[in-house]
């Protein structure tokens, strides 16, 4: 009870240091793993025993026998059913074609010149090579997202190595899965017609049972069958059962099932895959922080000293120096990639949870089954990944400054509130050169932003989603424009600091425009326009206009004349150089105002010297 109550104990604490210090969660798991499992062995228990054992002996242990594979097994299936769930054939059609050959061109490149590494190098067997190349293949964004989260980049970049990680890894652990299955089908290494045969009935049952359970599941839930506060443990109980039922048809098939039930579900149109999804991700954490320290734990000192010479260096080296670089430029030749973001893109390739779970999973079944050379799949896949992870944890921000990938100045515009006067402006910036996202959490909102063609995303803004967005690393100013005050300062609040290092700003409320001297400093536009105001002049008016400005005390009057005409509302100024400064309620603090500066506003267009005088 000690020994599992400790485990947990541990993964949550893990995950909490994963968090604060911004590192991928895998880290300090697999750290702390090694510490109360071999390195206690060898270094700090007086009687050499692990201070958590996972497996004693036969009746013995947290886990006696092969209870420890039949947990990892299931585990595994439930990561596998989350990371199949992400997969959506209509992103990788939108992804662009970078990306696309960096899941297809890359990962060729990763799984044959790996395998052929691992084969020369350490002289393995060639199907423990190829199941070793299979399972680095995948990056995921468990590890990507912390390593990136705080350094500035291009959203093409960024975006790249944020989709890769995504859609990675349930193809990753797809070519893994079947690789593994192919040498379970004839543990003695000679690929008979009876083992091509029993491959094939484990691709055949795995693929449908995975189909088809994905489509009951589906037909189930939108008949409402299942009341709602039963969906995610349903859900569940169904990827469990999938993976044991498809299990006992054809042995190892179970693993395959899941991945391909979670990749049809992903791609169904059911408007419970969000909740499914969420709750996976939950259970996920919980999952892989009990798992890592149970694996790592499991592994014993004489296992990590089969690696500890300089042959793992030289494999580490191969893989990350060249092999990575390779799949990298063969993927990007012929973009508008430029040389410094191809190498940026190649120097971060960390392993992730996805690597080093079935890792862990199919070494010690092969191991069991006494297949040669299956006890350096475990130490070999977490080497990579350790390593991978820590060199790029701790170099890539640097890296992306020697490199010239590295944002000086983020210019970003994050907007709070996808309405139509959000959209308005959105569309405004975006054709002015101006990286644009707007959030909302109603999806009409935002599919009325996505047919302009603007980012939006379809969040809460209480969540905690946006903060691991990497593709919004070049935002540093914050717009927060929803009819709702306590939103808007809320986001300002949350968000001032990762998203408003240049300028965060929201609308005034209605009390504070009627009381000049209550107008704060992050006061949007105007001192005298709230939400009411601007969503009533862009129903009557929808269009931005622009005035040539002569110099600031033209642009003091024609901020007064804003204040006075309720048709016309100030929004930008735009400088000789095209750049567009957001203009805040305290408007007269402008420095400088020369020639072919414009004033940029909302409302109906009118002759403005007769404006002018007609004031005067």
């Amino acid at each position: 009870m000690l020994e599992l109550g400790g485990i947990i104990i541990l993964g949550i604490l893990a995950q909490w240091v994963a968090w604060k210090f911004k590192i991928p969660a895998i880290l300090p798991l697999i750290l702390i793993g090694l510490l109360v499992g071999p390195i206690a062995a060898e270094f700090l228990s007086s009687d050499g025993t692990k201070w958590i054992e996972p497996i004693w002996n036969e009746t013995e242990g947290l886990f006696p026998g092969e209870s420890l594979f039949y947990f990892v097994s299931l585990a595994i299936s439930i990561i596998l059913f989350e990371g199949g769930l992400t997969l959506k054939l209509s992103e990788i059609k939108n992804v662009g074609p970078v990306i696309t050959k960096l899941i297809t061109v890359g990962s060729i490149v990763t799984f044959f010149g790996a395998a052929v590494a691992a084969r020369f190098i350490f002289e393995l067997s060639w199907e423990i090579s190829f199941l070793f190349s299979g399972l680095i293949i995948v990056t995921g964004p468990t590890v990507i997202t912390p390593i990136l989260r705080n350094i500035p980049l291009k959203k093409d970049v960024s975006a790249v190595l944020k989709w890769e990680g995504i859609l990675i890894d349930p193809i990753g652990a797809l070519v893994a899965v079947l690789v593994f299955e192919f040498i379970s089908v004839d543990a003695g290494g000679e690929f008979t017609k009876t083992a091509l045969v029993e491959f094939g009935k484990i691709v055949l049952f795995g693929s449908t049972f995975g189909f088809t359970f994905a489509h009951a599941v589906n037909l189930i839930l939108n008949k409402k069958w299942v009341p709602h506060y039963l969906i995610n443990v349903f859900s569940l109980a169904a990827v469990l059962g999938v993976f044991v039922l498809s299990d006992s048809f054809a042995h190892e098939s179970g693993l395959l099932a899941v991945v391909v039930m979670g990749m049809v579900l992903g791609n169904s149109n059911s408007p419970h895959i969000k909740d499914i999804l969420y709750f996976k991700e939950s259970l996920s954490v919980l999952l892989i922080s009990i798992l890592f320290i149970l694996l790592a734990a499991n592994i014993n000192f004489d296992e990590l000293l089969l690696i500890y010479n300089w042959k793992t260096a030289i494999l580490f080296l191969v893989i990350v120096f060249l092999i990575r670089p390779i799949g990298v430029f063969l993927s990007t030749y012929g973009s508008t990639l430029k040389l410094n973001e191809k190498l940026f893109i190649s120097w971060v390739g960390p392993r992730g949870i996805v690597a080093a779970g079935i890792a862990s999973l199919f070494g010690l079944k092969l191991a069991s089954k006494g297949v040669t050379d299956a006890k350096y799949i475990t130490p070999l896949v977490f080497v990579i990944v350790l390593g991978t992870v820590l060199l790029n944890a701790t170099t890539a921000r640097l890296f992306a400054r020697l490199v010239g990938v590295f944002l000086k100045k983020s210019n970003g515009i994050l907007i709070v509130g996808a309405s139509k006067i959000s959209r308005l402006l959105g569309h405004y910036l975006e054709s002015n050169g101006r990286h644009v996202v707007l959030i909302d959490s109603n999806q009409s909102n935002i599919n009325k932003t996505k047919e302009l063609g603007l980012e939006a995303i379809n969040t809460n803004i209480y969540s905690d989603a946006l903060t691991d967005n990497i593709e919004l690393n070049d935002v540093g100013y914050l717009m927060a424009m929803t009819g709702n005050s306590d939103i808007n300062k809320y986001a300002i609040n949350k968000f001032r600091d990762q998203f408003g290092e240049n300028g965060s700003f929201r609308l005034v409320t209605t009390d504070e425009m009627n009381n000049p001297e209550t107008i704060p400093s992050e006061g949007l536009f105007s001192q005298t326009d709230d939400f009411i105001k601007l969503t009533e002049v862009t129903r009557k008016y929808p269009s931005i206009q622009e005035i040539d400005l002569e110099d600031k005390e033209h642009y003091l009057n024609l901020i007064e004349i804003t204040n006075k005409n309720v048709d016309m509302i100030p929004l930008f100024l735009k400088d000789n150089e095209g750049e567009l400064h957001i203009i805040s309620s305290n408007n007269t603090k402008i420095d400088k105002i020369g020639e072919d500066f414009k004033l940029v506003y909302l409302g109906k267009p009118f002759d403005v010297e007769k404006v002018v005088l007609e004031d005067a």
